[in-house]
């Protein structure tokens, strides 16, 4: 939430013919750099000046938890969502898909490769619960 909040368009940046966001992570400190796909350029809309927030006028609030809430129920969805699922659900996403646990770590702008085993301890859960899935013959 935090660096999206504070994300402006000086740190959108072309690169090597794709987009690459390079922050400083606020959490961390550290310089990071992350490419994005053409649709989340898209998605980030019309480029302003450089030091113009891309998303403008967001706001974390109980009203926009409340939003995404009903967002979620209309999905149906019942679990608790929050802001920072979406970065749970990048991770797990990214590691069923095959990209390596490195690669997941550094995509996060995580320090430490433990911080990301979390994800792949849920990718081993679900492993089980797949092969479980298969009847006895």
């Amino acid at each position: 939430w935090s660096d999206i909040n504070k994300l402006t368009w000086a740190e959108v940046q072309e690169f090597d013919g794709g987009t690459r966001i390079v922050f400083r992570q606020k959490k961390t400190k550290g310089l990071e750099y992350l490419d994005i796909t053409d649709q989340a350029v898209r998605y980030m809309g019309q480029r302003g000046k450089a030091d113009e927030r891309v998303f403008a006028g967001l706001k974390y609030s109980a009203w926009h938890n409340l939003a995404l809430r009903e967002w979620c129920l209309k999905a149906g969805i019942t679990k608790h969502i929050t802001f920072h699922c979406g970065r749970h659900t990048f991770a797990v996403l990214q590691l069923s898909l095959g990209t390596e646990i490195y690669t997941v770590s550094k995509l996060l702008g995580h320090r430490e490769l433990k911080t990301t085993q979390v994800y792949a301890q849920i990718m081993d859960a679900k492993k089980r619960e797949a092969v479980n899935r298969i009847p006895e013959l």
